[in-house]
Order: C-alpha cells, then sequence, then structure tokens
C-alpha cells in the first residue's frame, strides 16, 4: 500500500514537473514555429500551431536586411567580456566577505543587493551624459562595463554564498605553507569553487546576454547586440510577427544551445554545497 502511495505521488510530481516545465518552454516554441509561418498565417484568428505551410522566407528576409554577424559578435564580446570582468571583480571581493569578514559584511552584501531594485530608468540620464563626455556612447567597451556594474551584486552575493562552504581551515592550512594572498586565491580557493564559479559566469552570461534596457539606450549602430537586433523588427507601420519571430529566434539560438550544453554544469554549481 504504501508503495503505491509512493509510486502515485511521484507520478504527480513527474506530471506537474512536466507541465510547469511545457508552460514555460511555451513561449520559446510558440516563437521558433511563428517564424516559419508567412505574415499572414502567423496573425490568424484563431492560431495556427501545426497545419501551415512552413517557409525559410522570414529568415532569408532577416539575413538580407541586417548584419547578423555584427549583432552577434557584439553581444558575444559585450556579454562575455561583461562576465569576466566581473568575475575578475568579484572573487576577491567574496573571498574578503567570505573569509574576513567584518561587523558591516552583511550590511553591505544587503546594501549591494538593493541596487538591483533601483529602476534603471532612474540613472539614466547621467550614466547617458558621463557616456557623452567620455565618447563611450555606441561603444562595445561602455556597455560591457555598466552590465558588468549591474550584474556585479549578483556575481558577489552568488560568490559569496559558494565561499562560505568551503572550510577555512584549509585557507589556513595554505598560508601557513607559506602562500600568498594571490596564490591562496589563485591555486587554493578557485580550484575548489570550480563549481561555483562556473554556474555564476553561466548565469551572468545569460543575464548580459538577455539585457535590453541599456543596450537599447546606449547603442545605435555601432556596438547594437542582438537585443537591439530583435527591436529593429517594430516599427512604426506596425509589428511583422513573423519576421520578428525568426529575428528573435536567431538571437536565443545561440545562448538556448550553450544552456542546453551547460545545464549539468549549472545545476551541479546552483546545488554546489547543499549537502556538506
Amino acid at each position: 500500500m504504501a508503495r503505491s502511495v509512493t509510486t502515485q505521488r511521484k507520478l504527480v510530481n513527474t506530471i506537474a514537473a512536466w507541465s510547469i516545465g511545457f508552460l514555460i518552454f511555451f513561449p520559446i516554441l510558440w516563437t521558433i514555429l511563428t517564424s516559419f509561418k508567412t505574415e499572414a498565417t502567423a496573425i490568424a484568428d484563431p492560431p495556427v500551431f501545426l497545419a501551415f505551410n512552413w517557409t525559410l522566407e522570414n529568415y532569408e528576409v532577416v539575413l538580407e536586411r541586417s548584419n547578423y554577424a555584427r549583432f552577434l559578435w557584439n553581444s558575444i564580446f559585450i556579454a562575455g567580456g561583461s562576465t569576466l570582468l566581473g568575475l575578475i571583480i568579484a572573487i576577491p571581493a567574496a573571498w574578503s566577505m567570505a573569509f574576513v569578514p567584518s561587523r558591516r559584511t552583511k550590511d553591505i552584501l544587503l546594501w549591494m543587493l538593493s541596487t538591483k531594485m533601483l529602476p534603471a530608468v532612474g540613472v539614466l540620464y547621467p550614466i547617458y551624459l558621463i557616456f557623452i563626455k567620455m565618447g563611450l556612447l555606441d561603444s562595445r567597451i561602455g556597455l560591457t562595463v555598466v552590465i558588468m556594474l549591474i550584474n556585479l551584486p549578483i556575481i558577489v552575493w552568488m560568490l559569496y554564498t559558494y565561499f562560505r562552504e568551503i572550510p577555512g581551515e584549509i585557507l589556513e592550512a595554505a598560508r601557513m605553507d607559506g602562500a600568498t594572498l594571490k596564490s591562496e586565491i589563485l591555486y587554493v580557493l578557485t580550484p575548489m569553487a570550480v563549481p561555483g564559479i562556473a554556474s555564476t559566469l553561466l548565469l551572468n552570461f545569460i543575464l548580459a546576454w538577455n539585457e535590453a534596457f541599456w543596450t537599447l539606450n546606449l547603442t545605435a549602430a555601432k556596438a547594437a547586440p542582438l537585443t537591439a537586433f530583435i527591436a529593429s523588427y517594430s516599427s512604426p507601420e506596425g509589428l511583422f510577427y513573423a519576421k520578428l519571430s525568426a529575428a528573435s529566434t536567431m538571437a536565443i539560438a545561440p545562448i538556448l544551445i550553450l544552456g542546453w550544453f551547460s545545464q549539468k554544469q549549472l545545476v551541479r554549481g546552483l546545488t554546489f554545497g547543499a549537502v556538506k
């Protein structure tokens, strides 16, 4: 009897998990399907799910109209650069807070996290003026720094959480063996926290890749990433849903592929330290 109840419970949990997963994935699936429809089919009422004539016309138009490779390179540069720069700054900061805490460490962490609650539009004007004065408007370097600063609180918080799970005695033993601060962080702490660092890198790369507010307001053409590439298919004449879906599919495809191949590493990192 108990085994039957357990089996039923597992079945219900499995069905619930698959249902929630499908609901989350459905908008992406619908976008991909719409990208293969004609404009008339894309706005049909009632909506057409699979019974339509598939076409690659939208992708051909998007590739002819836009330099997709340039947008893709800008996204890789900005997302990758901001993530790596954030890690370089966050690893020493998280080490200090985890292993050399002060009375204000928790207050600093909470203050850093509170900056994520600030509406981005509230600081857009001063940052925009700074960018104009420094000649960083519509530049990959400027956008990389801004996105790094936006995601830095999350990077520090995640690394701080992972580092707290590493026994401090190991670092003390390294110091007794003559390890310098640089050696302690690079050769002792970092290798032990590889799962946590990897998951932090992946998550923040995704956040940077999907950033739209700053990319749309601080770029025009030269440094525009794929988020601006998608927005270019919204015009005063109206939305071309099929072409917009094709552009969106091309923009999310690289990050979906990355997420698919790195999901085990991401889950491993997010559960790092959960069981001692």
